[in-house]
């Protein structure tokens, strides 16, 4: 199982929960930020039906793919 965390950081003024290198949303507070985080984390553990996904690589590609809708992350919010 892939293991994936939000974290809560200072962003834009206020405060975002981020994965990677991308932020959400600006927060006012650390707390909004984090239940959003929460949030996020928990629809991250709810299957779905597969489908067929379409996204851009780094290099500007776009890639079509199957994604198992049972086949879903361990989230984590850290912050």
């Amino acid at each position: 199982m892939v293991q994936i965390t939000y974290r809560i950081v200072e962003h834009d003024g206020g405060w975002a929960y981020k994965l990677g290198d991308t932020y959400s949303e600006t927060y006012p507070d650390h707390d909004s930020a984090r239940a959003a985080a929460v949030a996020v984390s928990r629809e991250q553990k709810v299957s779905d039906e597969d489908a067929f996904i379409e996204y851009e690589d780094t290099n500007g590609r776009w890639i079509t793919e199957r994604a198992d809708g049972h086949d879903r992350p361990d989230a984590d919010v850290e912050g």
